[in-house]
């Protein structure tokens, strides 16, 4: 299952209480390369965030901290992600959950992935 199967639909890309209705489309979020074949869609109340990652084959995403705490789940596709000392496999179906200020990256595999982030409290600059 694809991100464009979560069927939700967007008026515009702003936290949900400043628009008149809380649906959206995945497809629909202004997108945002953040790296080279990285794509970055968010959405976003108050106190949480929540990003639709498209990853293409390959991407690595270099070791980083910040002081949000993140939950990473795996939609499609697959990919080595490495939370502090440790290196994992992640699969459709897993995630991480990774505390605020502690290193991590990771390493997209063979094809395209989509992974869907959680963000406390919501990161201004992904906004």
């Amino acid at each position: 299952m694809g991100l464009c199967a979560l069927r939700v639909s967007a008026v515009r890309l702003y936290s949900c209480w400043e628009v008149p209705m809380t649906f959206f489309h995945v497809a629909d979020l202004p997108s945002v390369e953040m790296l080279p074949g990285v794509i970055r869609r968010a959405v976003w109340l108050d106190n949480v965030m929540v990003t639709f990652f498209e990853f293409e084959p390959n991407t690595v995403v270099p070791t980083h901290d910040h002081p949000h705490e993140q939950i990473t789940y795996v939609v499609e596709g697959e990919m080595e992600f490495t939370l502090g000392e440790e290196t994992r496999r992640l699969r459709a179906g897993e995630g991480v959950c990774i505390p605020p200020n502690t290193p991590h990256g990771a390493r997209i595999l063979d094809r395209r992935t989509f992974v869907l982030d959680a963000w406390h409290p919501p990161r201004e600059d992904y906004k």
